[in-house]
Order: C-alpha cells, then sequence, then structure tokens
C-alpha cells in the first residue's frame, strides 16, 4: 500500500487527514462526503484513527475512496481501462496465424500471457512479517469502522476473501461485508448466488469445517479482482496477471491451506463451523437502504498476520455516488466483450450510478430480427451476475451514447408505447426489497429498439394538471412534469398513502388526454424536483410485476414504500442516512467542505 501512497502523491490525488476521527461514524462519514464531490474527490488517508468508546488509539493508519474517480481508477490499474478491454476482446477472436508474419504477432501475444498465472512461494510473505495466533487475536485492534447508526456493529467493507471448494481445485476470490461480533469472529455475508456460499454448501454436506483467508490492502488491483463477475471456477487473480503484465506471487497462509497475494497489509485466517450460522446486520448498503438481519456463517479466527507499517483499507456504502460507482465503471467496460460472447449482437452497455448496478441497466444493440430485444432480455437475466438486474432497456445503433442521459431519454420517449414493455419473474440480489418474497422478483424490459410513432398528449402546467387529479386521487401532495418536450412526458406524483395504489391506476385513464407515465412516489423523505434521486429511489422500490400498470394509452409505476396497504409482508427497510451531529462536528472541525447544493442533491 505504501506504493500506492506514494503514487496518489506525485499525482495530486491524496488528502490527508491528521486529525483524529473516530472509527465510529466520523472517519465513514467524511469519505462519504468526499466521494460525492463533482470529481469523485480525492482518496483519504486517516493519520491517527481512534475509537472513543473503547479508548484506542490505532497506529494502523486509514486509507479510503482509494477508487474514488475515473482518473484514480485508471492510476490504480496503470493503464488505460479501454485498452484492457481491447486486449480481452483479441484474445476472444484470436485466429489461426495464415503466414510467417501473424505466427511472429501471435508469439508475441502469447508471450504477453505468460504472466497471468500467479506464483506459489515456498518462503512467507512480507503480509506475515507479524503472526498472531490463539490469546493474541484480537480483531479490536485494527481500526475496523462502523460506518452507520444502525449498523450492527463494525464491518470490513473492503476485504478480500479466499476461498476453496470442498476438494481444492476451484478457488474463488470475492468481497463480502464481514461483522465484527467479539475479538475472534466475524459474520461472513456471502449471499446465496455467490461462489463462496456454493462452497459453503459442500463443506456443510460434508461436515467439514471450511477454511477462509481475508487480505485486506496490497496492490489495489486486488481488491477490484475481488469484485470482478467471472464465471465459476475461473480464479479472479488471472486479471490481476492480464492487467499488470506481473507475475502475482502469493504464499499459503499460515492456519489454512488457502493462498493469498504474499503483500497484503492484512490477513485474517479462520475456519467456519457450517453447522453454525448467526444473525447477521443490519447494515447500510450499496442501495442506499439497510439489509436487514438474517443469519449468515461465522468465522472463528485462527491468526492474524500483518506486514510491517501496515495500512487499513475500507469503503462506505449508502446512497449514490459512491466509490463502487469508478470500479462498477471499470468492471463495465473490460468485461463488455465477455458478455458479447453470449449476444454477438450487443454494441455496448451502461449502469447508471442511480441505479445502483442491478436496478438498471441501458443496452445499445444491432436487432436483426423481431423479438430480437427480448432474446437480449432474456440473455441477461441467464447471465451470470446480469441476472440480478430488474429493469432493462434496450436501444437500436442509432441511439445516442447510452452515458449521454438527456439525449436518450428524449430518444427513448419519442418511439416508446406501452407494448414496448416486457414483464418477466426471476431472481433477485438478496439485497432487494422490493420484492414480496426474498430472492425471486418482478423483471422490466423496456424495447425500444423498433421506431413507434406515439401520440403526444395535451400539454398543461403541472399546477393545472394537479387540479384535475385532486379530485381523483386526495391524497396527492404534488406533481411535477418531465421531458414536456416529448411524446411521453413523465409526470411524478407525491403522494400521502391510504391505500394500495393499484386502486389508482385505473382511475388515471380519465385523464389520459394529458397523461402517458406516471410515477407515484412517497411525500416523505422524496424532492420530486430532484431526477437523479428519484430513478434512485423508484428503481429500488419497483417490482415490475406488482407495481407496472399499462393501458393503450398510460403506463403508471408505483415506486413507494410497501406496507400491509399492499398486502406486503416483508420488513421494510429504512434508508442510509448520516446523523447530524456528526456532520456538524466534521463541519466544525473544518473537514467536511461538500458543496451544499450536492449535500441536498444527495439525500445525505
Amino acid at each position: 500500500m505504501k506504493k500506492t501512497l506514494d503514487l496518489l502523491r506525485a499525482n495530486n490525488e491524496l488528502r490527508v487527514i491528521d486529525t483524529p476521527l473516530d472509527v465510529v461514524l466520523e472517519i465513514p462519514h467524511l469519505a462519504y462526503a468526499e466521494v460525492k464531490k463533482q470529481d469523485g474527490g480525492k482518496a483519504l488517508l486517516f493519520t491517527h484513527p481512534i475509537d472513543k468508546a473503547r479508548g484506542i488509539t490505532y497506529d494502523t493508519p486509514v486509507i479510503m475512496n482509494l477508487f474514488g474517480s475515473y482518473a484514480r481508477t485508471e492510476l490504480l490499474f496503470g493503464r488505460d481501462i479501454e485498452g484492457v478491454a481491447t486486449e480481452i476482446e483479441n484474445l476472444l477472436h484470436m485466429k489461426p496465424p495464415q503466414n510467417f508474419k501473424e505466427k511472429l504477432g501471435m508469439l508475441g501475444d502469447l508471450f504477453a500471457m505468460k504472466d497471468i498465472f500467479p506464483k506459489k512461494l515456498k518462503t512467507r510473505g512480507s503480509c506475515q512479517e507479524t503472526i498472531k495466533q490463539g490469546d493474541e487475536i484480537n480483531l479490536y485492534d485494527l481500526p475496523i469502522l462502523t460506518t452507520w447508526e444502525e449498523d450492527g456493529g463494525p464491518f470490513i467493507t473492503m476485504g478480500q476473501v479466499y476461498t476453496q471448494s470442498l476438494d481444492g481445485n476451484v478457488v474463488n476470490l470475492g468481497m463480502y461485508r464481514l461483522q465484527v461480533y467479539d475479538k475472534n469472529h466475524l459474520g461472513l455475508h456471502w449471499q446465496i448466488h455467490k461462489d463462496s456460499s456454493h462452497f459453503f454448501d459442500q463443506y456443510q454436506r460434508a461436515g467439514k469445517k471450511m477454511p477462509v483467508s481475508i487480505g485486506i490492502g496490497g496492490d489495489p488491483l486486488y481488491t477490484w479482482c475481488a469484485t470482478a463477475p467471472l464465471p465459476y471456477g475461473v480464479n479472479e487473480l488471472l486479471l490481476y496477471g492480464l492487467v499488470k503484465k506481473e507475475t502475482l506471487k502469493l504464499v499459503q497462509s499460515i492456519t489454512t491451506p488457502l493462498y493469498i497475494p504474499e503483500d497484503v497489509d492484512f490477513v485474517i485466517e479462520g475456519w467456519v463451523d457450517p453447522e453454525k450460522l448467526v444473525l447477521e446486520g443490519p447494515f447500510g448498503d450499496h442501495t442506499g437502504y439497510y439489509t436487514l438481519e438474517e443469519h449468515y456463517p461465522v468465522l472463528e479466527v485462527s491468526a492474524i498476520t500483518n506486514r510491517k507499517n501496515p495500512h487499513f483499507l475500507a469503503t462506505v456504502v449508502g446512497k449514490p455516488p459512491l466509490e463502487d460507482k469508478y470500479m462498477g465503471w471499470a468492471t463495465e467496460r473490460i468485461f463488455l466483450p465477455l458478455l458479447k460472447t453470449n449476444a454477438a449482437d450487443l454494441i455496448d452497455y451502461h449502469m447508471p450510478e442511480n441505479g445502483v448496478f442491478h436496478n438498471l441497466i441501458l443496452a445499445k444493440m444491432k436487432p436483426l430480427y423481431k423479438g430480437h430485444a427480448k432474446q437480449f432480455m432474456h440473455i441477461f437475466w441467464g447471465s451470470g451476475q446480469m441476472s440480478f438486474v430488474k429493469h432493462a432497456l434496450f436501444f437500436g445503433e442509432d441511439a445516442p451514447k447510452l452515458n449521454n442521459y438527456e439525449a436518450l431519454i428524449t430518444y427513448a420517449l419519442n418511439r416508446f408505447i406501452p407494448k414496448c414493455i416486457f414483464i418477466s419473474e426471476g431472481i433477485t440480489d438478496a439485497l432487494d426489497h422490493s420484492s414480496p418474497e426474498a430472492l425471486v422478483g418482478g423483471k422490466m424490459g423496456i424495447d425500444l429498439t423498433a421506431s413507434y410513432s406515439p401520440m403526444a398528449p395535451i400539454s398543461i402546467q403541472s399546477t393545472e394538471l394537479l387540479e384535475k387529479l385532486r379530485p381523483l386521487i386526495p391524497e396527492i401532495s404534488d406533481v411535477t412534469q418531465y421531458m414536456r418536450h416529448t411524446a411521453n412526458p413523465i409526470t411524478v406524483i407525491s403522494i400521502s398513502k391510504v391505500r394500495a395504489l393499484r386502486e389508482c391506476f385505473s382511475l388515471l385513464e380519465s385523464l389520459k388526454t394529458y397523461l402517458r407515465i406516471v410515477v407515484f412516489v412517497d411525500e416523505a423523505k422524496n424532492d420530486i424536483h430532484n431526477p437523479y434521486m428519484l430513478i434512485w429511489r423508484v428503481t429500488n422500490n419497483m417490482d415490475a410485476v406488482r407495481d407496472v400498470y399499462r393501458s393503450e394509452s398510460i403506463v403508471a409505476i408505483d415506486g413507494t414504500t410497501k406496507t400491509d396497504l399492499d398486502g406486503f409482508e416483508r420488513e421494510w427497510p429504512g434508508d442510509v442516512e448520516c446523523t447530524p451531529s456528526v456532520v456538524q462536528r466534521l463541519k466544525e472541525l473544518s473537514l467536511w467542505d461538500l458543496d451544499l447544493k450536492l449535500e441536498q442533491k444527495y439525500r445525505l
């Protein structure tokens, strides 16, 4: 990590905080504000972390917002992200050489691959310069953060979790939040769809304890590799060699058979009893909501090792934008060629940050036949982590760039009719809170590859529209309209619910001369004039099967909180929000310098 800090300093990408700050709320709150700056802010080095409640002053500095900008992400990769994607695409389309010159070129390509496979060392690594076992083990010696007021405790948020199958033939590197229960136990939030969870099932059936090693720090690319959506059985660390063109050196853990990079800052090793599950959470997650308590496996720590003068790497999650915006951008670009192997006519795809990855995806394709976009919907919903995506919009090759939102939305609304919508069901991310039952819910695809000619409604002012709506639905609080220059203006209605909104949808038909797309949100905690956060809220809160109404002329979406009024039986989680007293203290220390307009926009 020292090399990384030197690199950041040399490029003016590091902000050093020497003021002693608490690992409970203060440090993560400041990092949360930093990443929301217009350019993603700088990486943060907290040199004097403390734990006031426990009376601890830590010697180990904390690093946050490491990947928090496009420029810094490429700096950490050491190369152009699009160049990595091009290299992967060339490898996937490598053809047999036709002449001597092509043979020489292929030799060069193959020689460049020599560093892909990690090398296992027989010696100990720098990550094992200090070894603690037995009574010396104490997780509270590490500056592990408590991010949010309602979190269940401290959580490791940038842990590289190394696991292997029961027979040892398949290894996996993943990233899961890790809750500290006491000095030697960690909760392992590996969700049911993840490879480590599949390994856990193998150990559970065999009645054997499962080894786990957790790396923290080292080369930042290790951490990104832990998030990479590779197919089952493919070692994520192969990406390190591909990107860096360096042979990754691994050493065996002290108390488990697992190998970890020799230069990480910390390693936490241990064993999981497959018969023991413990309540984990709650935790303010990257959806911007708390994930609630559930039972997950627990790790009994058998060793903690570290290098001399280590640094502790962490991240903060909550409402967008977050550091994972930039990590996800690298993943999006690099994995486009791999996604094209299942969908050859895919041109591009994009995951808007306020769709928090699995809630919204945009894709551009070359449609060749009727139903082609629907075929792509099924491909996406059946491909690895893409299967978690709730809402997918597909555009033709003549559409604007997918990140040119204003032009893209105009393009979409001028060709959209209700029959463009396709609703299905499938698996959902374990973090999704909106579906009637956990892990399974509605999916919505919108085919915008065909050019229809919708008839625009009569345009009236929002105040006049509100006067027409209130007699029909008295509980409406306010109305605003977006994209009125298009054939399908979007009407956003805030409401104080007294009944299920599905009882109101048909009432809109009497105003179909003024309405096309209608979106309902709760009056509480929503600003209907803030489209960025409205997209975040609605895509989080809707289940397409339950919450989308379609007629020949109107589409209505229920983006409100679901309660017993809706027949909703699951517990609905609360929003992730900063603690006002902590924000005030950081402002008094002249450390919180986020522009007030951004603070209000992102609903901190």
